[in-house]
């Protein structure tokens, strides 16, 4: 059978939010993993942004966002409503907050992970604009132990990527810190099969030739 193709790279908090969307709902994709230095070509016609995740449909149909791929995902299946259907006031919430993670906490979290190319200024300084968005996280954590709620749900999934990425960079600062819910939240969400099972190593497509198959496929 004919599979959709999925050209992903492990470490990029983008890809893995459409893994574990695709994981998550219960399909099953052709991935490629591709070296960012080293886009192949088919990617690159397909998508010319040349940014990762990519999904090509059977049909041909490009899906470039990860936000969408993660939709298409659960559209199709959606077995722990992580869509959170039948509750309009809980997807715009949720929206909401993958938006700020998306639009105001990445930049800042880029700035903070790679200070030393933005002088202007400290490393500290950019830390702080992000924890504005971290606070606001351990605000909602401190009433629940996920952000919509007791069960997990899209944002979560969409979120925890990046604010892994922000707990990295200074894993000493991160772990003294005050946000003891985030910490929480982040730490059973790593430390999840789920999680595990996206960050299975794969050999990179131009290195092996071998695309593999990924994801679970629904009864």
């Amino acid at each position: 059978m004919l599979l959709p193709t999925l050209y992903s790279f492990r470490r990029c908090p983008y890809a893995m939010r459409a893994r574990l969307g695709i994981l998550l709902s219960g399909q099953k994709v052709s991935l490629k993993e591709i070296i960012l230095k080293h886009k192949p070509e088919p990617m690159l016609a397909a998508s010319p942004k040349g940014t990762v995740p990519v999904l090509i449909l059977q049909d041909g149909t490009v899906i470039e966002e990860s936000l969408e791929i993660m939709c298409w995902a659960l559209t199709n299946n959606d077995p722990q409503n992580l869509l959170l259907s039948h509750n309009p006031q809980q997807q715009e919430f949720a929206q909401a907050l993958i938006h700020t993670n998306d639009h105001s906490f990445k930049p800042w979290l880029d700035k903070y992970k790679y200070a030393d190319r933005y002088p202007e200024h400290s490393e500290q300084y950019y830390r702080q604009q992000g924890e504005q968005y971290i606070a606001q996280l351990e605000s909602i954590l401190s009433k629940q132990p996920q952000l919509m709620g007791h069960q997990a749900s899209i944002a979560d999934y969409a979120i925890f990527p990046f604010i892994r990425q922000f707990a990295s960079v200074d894993k000493i600062w991160f772990a003294h810190s005050d946000y003891l819910n985030v910490q929480r939240w982040l730490k059973a969400h790593v430390e999840s099969d789920d999680f595990s099972a996206i960050m299975k190593k794969y050999p990179t497509w131009l290195e092996s030739g071998d695309s593999f198959e990924f994801g679970l496929m629904s009864n």
